[in-house]
């Protein structure tokens, strides 16, 4: 057996010698993720790991220097990463127990009210307090954690669950000690970024667990922080925060860098955190959308599913476009962006009497009370792209002491400011271009300045050129609550359709992620500006990857409530008791902050998350492995693909089953046509049924349907009409078919909803029609 085991590494040898380059060149190394089958280990190996290693040398042999494994994976797939030359790579990916060999991914961050704009404060008693079986741990994978904030003090919490198996790293300025029983674990993973970056620069990050960014803290403690009494951003949004799930526990995973998030340290993270006991994993990061078999947080998040852990990723901040979204496998939930009913007003007045209103989260010196001369910044500016307030770009001799207004895009809106004051400006009016008509996100700017819509900056700018000697003054108004109407769906926010499973829709749910305050970092100030001194224990920042988090948080309190729930029956509660119309109006729809339109599924999936609801759902759309790898065999997908998702090749595709997409028990319902049934116009009609299957987890009921959509020559039709159930765990199907009178354009769509009532719980999915 060891001769064999030589004479294959020899032969291996030779065959990589032969390939090598010239005398002279080097071939640039890269990471790949190596797909094993675990099953196909060769008896020789006494290990995994042994097997691993010497699969990695055997195609490196000769090699100068030899190809370097970053890690070893067990627990969310079974392989390992390395540094291989493209050659090594298509030689791995010819060894026999080699499912796949991808290259690694580059992933970037989608960067106190809100207890109370969701309903949960009063309504504690509908989840149960720390200490009790329900215990859940939510594992963060960001930036890394500021466990000096008091958002992790655990005080009233009982012991760490005897389950937990995780570990508090000690790494620069980070003791083990750091941890408590609300901070229960933290860890670092820097293998991936160092190879592909080379050397940290330890002056500007840490190489620890420690938060050096903000990000990491901020998303961590939105799901899960402690309540903390007088917290606010220079006394804006003033009240006590508190995370999502206050009574819950914490672990963080820094695997996000300066460099940006790199996918061998994310899945040596997600490994770590499903073998250390995390029941919600909450990832606010994405690089843009891929196939499921390539897409490394889906990779890892098909296995977290398998060993019962919820994953809620972001969706990505790359709207108001269609089809920007991230993160789309149908086993991870999908969170996309809305408002607050809290504003931070600031008022622009215009020297021919017109007033503007704005945002602001300015707390310095306070702006001049008279009116001050105003300039638009491509009037100040010999560059072509002066206008957006580049660094560099201002002329200071024409705009020292004047109110600058800059268009927004391309650098951020804060470092605006600093070049405006860098050049002697003495205030900002920062407008929206097309891009994010009228959306208004709050910052903690460096000098006097407001934030206008897209309509508001034209009209200043207008003012501008047809005034003799232009004026403005800018006053900060503080904060405002009770601000209707109010969820919008942020303009950011990605949207769909989802292009790689069209049939899925995406995203499945909305969440408060436009100015919220949470914990910061205590290493840097609230813009993350070089130039910002300013130190701040809690911080207002907008993003996906803030709606992310409540969603975490949400789904942690739910199975503290429903420990015996899967991940696919929480995602179900939350997304079938979500509402799509303002509920305290006349049932007028969701509306999108960047159009002032109706928002659609592709923009909210089903809606905006009520917690207070989604805790006794009545019925809910269960999945399982099964489901999914059903799911995959509609797709087409390899017995090696399946295998790399689902680590083990006991699981195939039957050649005597029919495989449907639209057979996936999903909570929310996306229809897609095609064109090449039939051209515009023509008269035969096209059905496509989805068959799916509801599990009652409440009281007995009989349950009547009510489905309708917004197009006309579509008719669905739902058998049975009514579904009786008599006890907890009894599950009834159901189909409908949605029938297109004849086909329409390519890009057409159309929106519906499908709701199963007993009067007291409304079950509730989203329909969207398309035709591609």
């Amino acid at each position: 057996m060891l001769m064999r085991r030589l004479l294959l590494l020899v032969v291996v040898a030779l065959a990589v010698a032969a390939a090598a380059p010239a005398e002279g060149v080097t071939e640039q190394r890269a990471t790949y993720i190596v797909h094993m089958a675990k099953s196909a280990m060769p008896a020789e190996y006494a290990d995994h790991g042994e097997w691993y290693g010497a699969s990695l040398r055997s195609v490196s042999a000769g090699g100068a220097p030899a190809a370097k494994m970053l890690y070893a994976y067990d627990t969310v797939l079974h392989g390992f990463s390395a540094r291989l030359t493209e050659q090594e790579a298509s030689d791995m990916a010819g060894m026999e127990g080699v499912l796949a060999v991808n290259p690694e991914t580059r992933y970037e961050l989608h960067t106190t009210r809100t207890p109370e704009f969701l309903g949960l404060a009063g309504n504690e008693g509908l989840f149960p307090q720390s200490g009790t079986a329900g215990d859940v741990v939510v594992g963060v994978l960001d930036t890394g954690v500021w466990p000096e904030s008091k958002s992790y003090d655990d005080a009233g919490l009982g012991e760490v669950p005897s389950s937990w198996k995780g570990t508090c790293m000690a790494g620069a300025d980070f003791n083990s000690s750091a941890c408590n029983r609300k901070l229960i674990g933290a860890r670092f993973f820097n293998r991936g970024y160092e190879a592909a970056m080379g050397p940290m620069d330890t002056s500007r990050e840490s190489r620890s667990p420690r938060d050096d960014d903000g990000h990491g803290t901020h998303t961590s403690s939105t799901a899960a922080g402690a309540a903390v009494a007088d917290a606010d951003l220079f006394g804006f949004a003033s009240g006590t925060a508190r995370g999502m799930a206050p009574k819950a526990r914490v672990a963080v995973y820094k695997v996000c860098w300066l460099g940006g998030c790199f996918s061998s340290d994310i899945l040596a993270g997600m490994d770590a955190a499903v073998a250390d006991g995390c029941g919600v994993l909450s990832l606010s990061l994405g690089g843009g959308s891929a196939d499921y078999a390539r897409d490394s947080v889906a990779i890892g998040a098909f296995a977290a599913m398998e060993q019962n852990v919820l994953v809620s990723c972001s969706a990505g901040n790359a709207g108001p476009g269609s089809s920007t979204l991230s993160n789309v496998a149908p086993w991870i939930t999908t969170v996309g962006a809305g408002t607050l009913d809290r504003d931070f007003p600031a008022y622009v007045l215009l020297g021919n009497g017109k007033n503007y209103t704005g945002v602001s989260l300015y707390a310095g010196k306070a702006p001049p009370t008279t009116p001050t001369p105003l300039i638009y910044a491509g009037n100040a500016s010999n560059s072509t792209s002066g206008n957006l307030c580049m660094p560099g770009t201002l002329s200071p001799e024409k705009v020292q002491g004047k109110i600058v207004v800059c268009d927004r895009g391309i650098s951020a809106r804060v470092q605006k400011g600093f070049v405006v004051r860098d050049a002697g400006g003495a205030g900002m009016v920062l407008a929206n271009t097309a891009a994010n008509g009228q959306e208004l996100v709050a910052d903690a700017h460096l000098l006097p300045a407001a934030g206008v819509g897209e309509k508001e900056g034209s009209a200043i700018k207008s003012y501008i050129a047809s005034a003799a000697k232009p004026t403005a003054t800018i006053v900060i108004a503080g904060t405002q609550v009770n601000v209707r109407p109010s969820p919008l769906v942020a303009a950011f926010s990605s949207r769909g359709p989802n292009m790689i499973t069209p049939e899925i829709l995406k995203p499945d749910i909305i969440g408060p992620g436009v100015n919220i305050l949470a914990a910061w970092t205590g290493k840097a100030g609230p813009t993350g500006l070089a130039a910002d001194t300013r130190r701040v224990s809690f911080n207002i920042i907008s993003g996906t990857s803030m709606s992310c988090p409540h969603v975490s948080g949400l789904a942690a309190l739910l199975r503290s409530a429903h420990p015996e729930w899967s991940p696919a029956a929480v995602r179900s509660a939350l997304m079938t008791t979500a509402y799509s119309t303002y509920t305290g109006g006349a049932g007028s729809p969701i509306l999108d902050a960047a159009t002032g339109a109706a928002a659609t599924p592709f923009d909210y999936g089903a809606g905006h998350v009520d917690p207070t609801r989604a805790v006794e759902p009545g019925l809910v759309y269960d999945l399982g492995t099964g489901d999914y790898v059903d799911f995959l065999c509609a797709l087409k997908y390899t017995p090696n693909m399946i295998a790399a998702l689902a680590r083990s090749k006991a699981y195939g595709c039957a050649a005597n089953k029919t495989y449907s997409v639209s057979n996936l028990n999903y909570p929310s319902f996306s229809v897609a046509y095609s064109t090449a049934n039939g051209e515009a116009g023509d008269s035969g009609a096209t059905t496509v049924t989805h068959t799916r299957t509801l599990t009652n987890v409440g009281a007995a009921g009989t349950y009547k349907v009510d489905a309708s959509v917004s197009m006309s020559g579509v008719t669905v039709d739902v058998k049975p009409t009514e579904l009786e159930f008599t006890a907890i765990g009894e599950k009834k199907s159901y189909t409908v078919s949605f029938t297109a009178a004849k086909s329409q354009p390519s890009g057409t769509a159309g929106f519906g909803r499908l709701v199963w009532s007993d009067g007291k719980h409304t079950v509730a999915s989203p329909i969207a029609l398309t035709w591609t």
